[in-house]
């Protein structure tokens, strides 16, 4: 190695190129509305699911509601002759009495007993897995097969019901088979099918609730109903009234259990506005009527959860 070689200077390392200008602000425009149309390109799905299954068939009703129609026939335009002749049918006024009082039943009861259920489990220290299992276990069935069960159970002569009833020398009752009973019997197939799934909504509100707030209560000397009523209930008040609006629109529509228990008996006993809208379209092949029955039970739904929501948030703005 020759001397000069030697002499050499060590390579000198690439400086890094300098930054290049700052991007204009036609491009980030751009990139945003990239982000956006790809945003909407994955809700396309789910909007396109939501308007074919259930944005056109409710615009659909509200068109054949003012139409005499019958499948394979061009409709003919009747104005509110379908209305007209629905608050003529003596069913009518027996269909919302039942709806209504199915309602209020099912507040009464199935409102009550999840919200009960949910605080002793969340007071329980052993096996919780198991007996949230347990009180989930009706809402992983089938609704008919349910139905089903509970009608076999309710049977006035071999079913379960009457036998215990019987064991414990009490007297046997007709249960849905009964004009006074029938309806009650159905709140408490329905309440039983629903419980799990409220009983672990509550769950999660009361968990959710600092600890603090009972050892507060504790100190002031708050005793259990005290601390149900001053604590429990005001911090899951949101939740409470969410699932109370959200009861009555589905008690509203009421259907299963009426349909494959009682078939809107005994003595129409049991018709709610959802199976006189089914026999209206099914059984009588009015599908203007049952339309027409359609549109006022959205308009009171829709009016109802209007006024609860403005209510609500009025109250909660104050």
């Amino acid at each position: 190695m020759t001397k000069t070689a030697e002499r050499q200077p060590p390579a000198v390392a690439a400086l890094p190129a300098p930054p290049g200008p700052a991007p204009a602000g036609g491009g980030r425009r751009r990139r945003v509305l990239l982000d956006q149309a790809r945003a909407y390109a994955f809700l396309l799905g789910g909007l396109i699911c939501f308007a074919l299954f259930s944005w056109y068939p409710a615009i659909r009703a509200v068109v054949i509601a003012f139409q005499k129609y019958t499948p394979g026939s061009p409709p003919e335009w009747v104005g509110t002759a379908n209305f007209t002749h629905v608050l003529d049918d003596p069913e009518f006024g027996a269909a919302w009495r039942n709806t209504l009082t199915f309602t209020l039943l099912a507040l009464l009861l199935g409102f009550a007993v999840p919200f009960v259920l949910a605080l002793v489990l969340n007071e329980l220290r052993h096996a919780k897995a198991f007996f949230r299992v347990v009180v989930y276990l009706p809402v992983m069935i089938p609704p008919v097969v349910s139905a089903l069960l509970w009608k076999w159970f309710y049977d006035p002569g071999a079913g379960l019901a009457n036998e215990a009833l019987r064991a414990l020398h009490l007297p046997t009752s007709n249960w849905s088979n009964g004009t006074d009973t029938a309806l009650i019997s159905l709140v408490i197939v329905a309440t039983w099918a629903n419980l799990g799934g409220t009983v672990l909504i509550y769950l999660a509100a009361l968990q959710s609730i600092p600890g603090e707030l009972y050892e507060a209560a504790e100190l002031d000397g708050a005793n259990l109903l005290q601390r149900i009523r001053h604590v429990t209930i005001p911090q899951t008040r949101f939740v409470i009234l969410m699932l109370m609006l959200l009861q009555i629109i589905a008690t509203m529509q009421v259907f299963t259990e009426p349909f494959v228990i009682t078939g809107g008996g005994p003595e129409s006993a049991t018709v709610t506005v959802l199976y006189l809208i089914y026999k209206y379209a099914f059984l009588y092949n009015d599908f203007g009527g049952a339309c027409a029955l359609s549109v006022m039970l959205l308009v009171l739904l829709g009016a109802f959860s209007a006024v609860y929501l403005r209510l609500t948030r009025t109250e909660g703005d104050a």
